[in-house]
């Protein structure tokens, strides 16, 4: 395998120089630390156009790397997104979706009892192979249940949790849920580690700034290089901040949430400098999906001039903030228009380490680092997917729309809005409508607020759709979907089930065998 030649290459040049044979100690192999946010929007940093400007820290991460206002989630939602991250895989191929219903969005709460199958690649198990030690702070969310324990998956450490820090809950019917390091559960939300709700304090951000200062000192001590996953949740409703940090931002509690976790990340780009391994060190700042305006103002964020949020496949679903630093290596002050994908950070980090992609599957993921170290663009589509079904593809500057949906007429009613104050007929509508015949098609760079679509009798339509086209059926010729891990199961496996779907066997079958209500929440 070559990670595993990679990794003996590197280690037999260190022997080979601790016996004194005049062969040059290899470089320690770069480190590689990914900061992914929770909920984040697009427009959440002064470096991409907020007007309070309270992100400091990371605008000046981005005057000292490379800005990518192109770069996309694979999913609207947590968990799928989290699962391609680390397999470089589109969510449909690792079974992170459901077939309870068409086009519904699912995640890992407590009642859903898959999670990331063994059949999977993660990133810290290939960087194991090279000598890397790995570690994740925060959010999980690829399972709950034992056999989906990160350790069991390449990580080497953790601290954080199985799924957000939703709740509190009464402990009997449903648990709050649990704060784990490494095996061992060292408390619960709202317990050992508590979040007021009516203030929003909490520790929990300072918690996981210092878990990551502590793993990067002690890895620079045993000088092994190092692979840093820092999954935060703190901009997830509900949004928390530490006290130092409340009511310090002008855009509420969600600001204080954003500051907070800037100042951290200061911090851990100051320790990574002071340590002299910046230059040695790969950084990536993103977010899972977009901002979950159905919560903003004062819970959610800002996807700056994109259209809807979070659980949608329209731009302000599934563009993300997205910077990359790397002293030394990557240019200073550049922005590169390339189409990147939160997947890339697999088959980039792999290359980073000096190791390829898995061979037997397919791998969404593109090497980035022609675009971070050489300035190059590679065409590449970029599919949104939600559930089990591809909504839209974008491929250069256009996006064709196969079916568009924003949430229910029932749930809109109820005051459920994934579009606050953005309502376009025909576009943001809420029935499932196809348009597998006749895409909608936008062009991003004229119209990224995807309010216009072109004329399906203009020339520019007809070429964009024939070149989309292409790409859609050579995807669809070759996918491979996975057996789906969100599928909601009901009391005979956990002792729950939604209203109405008691009698319906261990775990709900696919769409033709279930009623509506027993969907997960869409």
């Amino acid at each position: 395998m070559a990670a595993v030649a990679a990794a003996t290459r590197w280690q037999l040049l260190l022997v080979l120089s601790a016996a004194g044979l005049g062969v040059t100690l290899a470089p320690q192999p770069p480190n590689i630390l990914l900061l992914l946010m929770d909920d984040m929007g697009w427009g959440d940093l002064g470096v991409y156009g907020e007007p309070s400007r309270e992100t400091p820290n990371l605008d000046q991460m981005a005057a000292e790397g490379m800005l990518f206002p192109n770069f996309y989630a694979a999913n609207p939602l947590c968990s799928p997104s989290r699962a391609a991250l680390l397999t470089g895989r589109l969510p449909i191929r690792t079974g992170f979706y459901t077939s309870n219903g068409h086009a519904r969005n699912a995640y890992t709460p407590q009642e859903v009892v898959g999670g990331i199958p063994d059949s999977e690649h993660l990133l810290p198990e290939l960087l194991r192979t090279a000598g890397y030690a790995s570690k994740i702070v925060g959010k999980w969310h690829l399972g709950h249940r034992p056999q989906f324990h990160p350790l069991k998956h390449g990580f080497d450490e953790w601290f954080g949790s199985p799924n957000c820090h939703f709740g509190p809950y009464d402990n009997k019917a449903r648990p709050n849920i649990p704060v784990y390091r490494d095996w061992e559960m060292v408390g619960r939300y709202y317990e050992e580690f508590p979040i007021n709700l009516r203030t929003g304090e909490a520790n929990l951000t300072q918690i996981y700034v210092q878990e990551a200062l502590d793993f990067i000192k002690g890895q620079q001590a045993a000088r092994r290089p190092f692979f840093l996953y820092w999954a935060v949740d703190a901009t997830h409703a509900p949004v928390y901040a530490s006290r130092p940090f409340l009511g310090s931002s002008q855009r509420g509690r969600y600001g204080d949430a954003v500051r907070e976790i800037d100042a951290g990340i200061g911090r851990v780009l100051r320790l990574l400098q002071d340590l002299g391994v910046a230059e040695n060190t790969f950084v990536f700042f993103t977010s899972d999906n977009g901002a979950a305006l159905i919560s903003a103002p004062k819970q959610g964020g800002s996807n700056g001039p994109f259209l809807c949020g979070k659980q949608t496949t329209f731009e302000g679903g599934m563009r993300e903030p997205a910077i990359a630093w790397w002293p030394g290596r990557i240019p200073a002050g550049q922005v590169s228009h390339q189409l990147g994908s939160i997947m890339d950070l697999f088959t980039t980090s792999l290359s980073v380490a000096g190791l390829e992609p898995p061979s037997d599957r397919a791998i969404d993921g593109l090497d980035l680092l022609p675009a971070m170290l050489q300035g190059r663009l590679m065409d590449r589509p970029i599919f949104y997917y939600r559930g089990n079904t591809l909504m839209a593809v974008t491929l250069g500057q256009y996006k064709a729309h196969f079916w568009t949906w924003t949430n229910s007429w029932e749930e809109f009613r109820q005051g459920v809005d994934f579009c606050p104050g953005q309502n376009i007929s025909g576009v943001t509508t809420h029935t499932q409508e196809e348009h597998t015949k006749l895409p909608l098609i936008f062009h991003l760079g004229r119209d990224p607020g995807e309010r216009y679509p072109l004329s399906v009798a203009s020339t520019e339509y007809l070429d964009a759709l024939h070149r989309i086209t292409s790409v859609v059926q050579q995807h669809q010729e070759t996918l491979v979907p996975g057996q789906p891990q969100l599928n909601v199961c009901n009391q005979a496996v956990m002792n729950w089930a939604p209203p109405g779907c008691e009698k319906l066997g261990k775990c709900l079958e696919p769409p033709e065998s279930v009623p509506e209500k027993c969907s997960w929440p869409h």
